[in-house]
């Protein structure tokens, strides 16, 4: 039976991966950062060695929200070079035949046309919001694209968009801006408080549910035949206002959330097209956001002494 190496798989991925691995036949290796400390080069290679995966799905990233974006920005560029060097390294010298290696679509230029599709992703910088975590991810794209030219390696690059669902990373400071909004509105309604979303709620943004996304990457490692970028992504965009109602709805408390607009926007849009993707696989079912917050929503209130936040 084939191995696949799972990097990051105790995260949003790596957990949705996990939910779905009982319908493939392959041997899946779950990794997190108390196996291996992936910015250190011996300890992957070690890893590497130990497990000789002949598939890799790397995932493991320096992650976080805006602003963690913005403030930490020498952490956020060093740590995600590091980690992306030595899994592409380690691939290579252990001959693995495949990798799906994860990007995301704030990597884009912040100055473009939309919607933005695969050819795009080098035209310019990215936002200054999270320049330091794009150029990292890009140059992800840059060594698998050296090493499939000159090595003839078959390492794959994926940008999904903004990534939601079960177990995520709840933080109200560095998750990401469901999983966030969600915790703000839960200890809001304890507490009997506004529900305060930062910002004005009009930047649009495109959510996929981490289990669609984690059938679209298998779909990735069994089915797709290029060695370029593949945007995924659901097709219809939604404002950060919308989310934040449908999350308040879920707790019965729409009629406290308020917006503060002394905090940043960010980037207004970042609009992916998702043709390349649908030409390829045809009739996908994605989960309708509604649904999708329903059981973010539920998991975190049920786990909410053990969820990371």
């Amino acid at each position: 039976m084939k191995k696949i190496l799972v990097t990051g798989g105790s995260g949003l991925i790596g957990s949705a991966l996990k939910k779905i691995s009982s319908n493939y036949s392959y041997e899946f290796i779950f990794l997190n950062s108390k196996d291996a400390d992936l910015t250190n080069q011996e300890a992957t290679k070690i890893l590497f060695d130990l497990h000789k995966p002949d598939y890799v799905i790397h995932l493991a990233a320096n992650v976080g929200g805006l602003f963690k974006n913005m403030n930490y920005k020498v952490d956020m560029f060093e740590k995600n070079l590091m980690i992306n060097y030595n899994v592409i390294k380690s691939c290579y010298e252990n001959n693995v035949e495949k990798s799906i290696n994860c990007l995301s679509t704030c990597i884009f230029p912040n100055k473009t046309t939309y919607p933005i599709n695969e050819d795009m992703l080098h035209n310019g910088p990215p936002h200054n919001s999270n320049d330091a975590y794009a150029y990292a991810k890009r140059m992800l794209e840059v060594q698998t694209t050296i090493y499939n030219n000159e090595k003839d390696t078959n390492y794959i690059c994926v940008i999904p968009t903004n990534i939601y669902g079960e177990g995520d990373n709840y933080s109200l400071e560095n998750g990401h801006v469901i999983p966030a909004l969600i915790h703000r509105c839960y200890l809001a309604k304890k507490n009997n408080e506004d529900f305060i979303v930062k910002g004005s709620g009009k930047p649009l943004r495109q959510f996929i549910y981490s289990q669609d996304l984690a059938k679209l990457f298998m779909w990735t490692l069994e089915n797709f035949r290029e060695k370029t970028p593949l945007i995924l992504s659901v097709k219809d965009e939604i404002s950060i206002e919308k989310v934040a109602i449908l999350i308040s709805k879920e707790f019965n408390y729409e009629y406290r959330m308020k917006f503060d607009t002394s905090f940043s926007d960010g980037q207004f849009k970042k609009t992916a097209d998702n043709t390349k993707l649908m030409n390829l696989i045809g009739d996908f079912q994605f989960t309708p956001i509604e649904e999708g917050i329903k059981n973010s929503v539920k998991w975190f209130i049920e786990n909410y002494d053990t969820a990371r936040k």
